[in-house]
């Protein structure tokens, strides 16, 4: 069983988050992440959404890329059982080691309704599904656990039964924040979009169009304040300050400084999505060479 410290240095500083890794019975996808695993690269972060199909792809990329580790961020609490998820992970470790970390999210009353179940208290519903992956068959253990979480209840939980946390949607000084506020021992893993286009305008558009309908959601807007943001930041799509706080955009140089931004306010790994301003949905190992030099 991995220590979180231990779990951290087998991340390493940089990872991939994709959308296009859900797609990992392809084998565009697996000749994407085989090169990654080839360059480094070893943490290939992918969403866990509701759940579906999720370990399959899990399998898939652990399959194709021999030394990486595999983290959902994240899956959300209400589509599968805990119990489910943890032998899940328990059959992964079987087969392909214990290379399986799962990240967890409470999303939001209307994904937990359409799963017939009650949002209730997030905190209470999140303690209660951790509860459960440690009451499993074969528990998972905490050490291969994160949560989804921004707010600082929901920030001490993850401090005090996983491994760490994976924000979205947060800038280096969340980072800083977060890391005086738990102390050094648990995971800080802030998902970080960025764009590689040196033109503004083209690259803030590229931005809006993947994190911008995010900013209109609650839980979101709420931490973005707690941030210094304000009502002339928290516009539909975000004011172009917003933007630049949350989204790494221009040459290589740029995005490399805005990750070590993270890394050096305290941050473990910062996991980033890669968007071209061709907007292309092929994966590729190429547009994350730039990662490596770290």
């Amino acid at each position: 069983m991995k220590t979180t410290r231990e779990l951290g240095r087998t991340l390493g500083p940089v990872g991939v988050w994709s959308m296009e890794l859900r797609g990992a019975g392809k084998r565009a996808v697996q000749d994407a992440v085989a090169e990654l695993d080839a360059l480094g690269l070893r943490a290939l972060w992918i969403p866990g959404l509701d759940g579906n199909g999720v370990f399959d792809d899990a399998a898939n990329l652990l399959a194709a890329a021999p030394h990486s580790s595999v983290v959902l961020g994240v899956l959300g609490i209400w589509g599968q059982a805990a119990d489910d998820v943890a032998s899940r992970v328990a059959d992964l470790d079987q087969t392909y080691g214990a290379r399986t970390v799962v990240g967890l999210g409470v999303s939001d009353p209307n994904t937990a309704v359409n799963h017939g179940q009650t949002f209730g208290d997030p905190i209470d519903a999140m303690g209660a599904y951790l509860d459960g992956l440690d009451a499993a068959g074969t528990p998972l253990p905490a050490s291969r656990r994160l949560l989804g979480a921004m707010g600082p209840r929901m920030v001490r939980l993850a401090a005090d039964r996983t491994a760490g946390i994976h924000p979205f949607l947060v800038t280096p000084q969340y980072s800083a924040n977060q890391r005086a506020a738990i102390g050094p021992e648990p995971l800080v893993a802030p998902h970080q979009a960025i764009v590689l286009d040196t033109n503004p305008d083209r690259a803030r558009a590229t931005a809006r169009a993947g994190v911008g309908m995010f900013i209109g959601f609650p839980a979101y807007r709420n931490n973005l304040r707690r941030l210094g943001y304000g009502d002339s930041d928290l516009i539909p799509g975000g004011s172009d300050r917003l933007i630049d706080g949350l989204v790494a955009w221009g040459g290589i140089d740029d995005i490399c400084r805005r990750l070590h931004e993270h890394l050096d306010a305290g941050a473990d790994q910062s996991p980033s999505t890669c968007s071209a301003r061709t907007a292309s949905r092929s994966p590729s190992g190429g547009n994350w060479r730039l990662s490596s030099r770290r």
